[in-house]
């Protein structure tokens, strides 16, 4: 499969490494013009730095923008006004017991994790309407419906991004505009990796055994027995924001290697 992204623009949430810098690499690839986003002004200069090298023919930018709040949206808005595709990547996890999260915990990580897509896809999507083309990928988590019991405030902010990824796909529906969920299960993600290195450190085993250890005994149903690579988790991005994913809308697509007991 040839995927040609050639004159389309790409806005790129929390993008700096990880997945969403896996995301804006695959992207680049394809053709596509690629914002990429970060909080800090040094990780995004960096990061567009090494994908210009990467990618020297490639139309490549950068934004740093907090998109916890709605001032910091507006400074994304500003600097990247429109966009063909739209990938609400950013998120984070603060792994807490339920008893010891606070208001202010809740409140915090749905301000980054889901209302920074509800602001974007609000901005970004009437335009692509106007066009009769876009896509948007929210990049959810397999927590969105195996909740787990140490982030249950993380399991709700990615059960809230199905829940809009399918609504405004509905209410799209018809204009050529897709929208689009995609599950990752465990990932060597920046913030699970460093959590991983944490185990290893604190148990005095290495990382890969680490995270089998965290595989055996919070993700038993896996069906890979390993982590997936953010090159993995983006493909299937790359994928739904072509045009051979055209008949592909308010799905909730898994690449979570088998963690979720379900064949639908």
């Amino acid at each position: 499969m040839n995927i040609d992204l050639k004159g389309r623009k790409a806005v790129v949430t929390g993008s700096t490494a990880g997945i969403g810098r896996a995301i804006a690499e695959g992207l680049a690839r394809a053709g596509a013009s690629v914002v990429i986003n970060g909080r800090g002004e040094e990780r995004v200069a960096t990061a567009l730095r090494e994908l210009r090298e990467l990618f020297p023919a490639s139309d490549l930018t950068g934004v740093a923008a907090d998109l916890e709040t709605a001032e910091g949206a507006g400074v994304l808005f500003a600097q990247a006004p429109d966009a063909d595709i739209l990938v609400n990547n950013v998120g984070t996890a603060r792994p807490k017991t339920f008893f010891d999260l606070a208001d202010d915990d809740w409140l915090s990580l749905f301000q980054l994790n889901v209302m920074s897509g509800v602001r974007a896809a609000r901005h970004y999507v009437p335009k692509m309407v106007e066009r009769s083309w876009g896509r948007v990928v929210f990049i959810s988590s397999e927590s969105a419906l195996n909740v787990p019991k140490e982030m249950i405030d993380y399991g709700m902010t990615k059960t809230a991004q199905l829940a809009i990824s399918r609504g405004l796909a509905e209410a799209v529906a018809g204009t050529g505009v897709t929208v689009n969920a995609v599950l990752p299960g465990p990932t060597r993600s920046e913030i699970l990796s460093r959590m991983m290195n944490e185990l290893a450190h604190s148990q005095g085993i290495t990382q890969d055994a680490a995270e089998q250890v965290f595989l055996k005994t919070m993700r038993p149903t896996t069906l890979i027995n390993r982590f997936a690579t953010t090159e993995e988790v983006a493909n299937m991005v790359i994928y739904v924001c072509s045009e051979q994913a055209s008949a592909t809308s308010g799905a909730g697509l898994r690449v979570d290697g088998g963690v979720l007991r379900s064949i639908v």
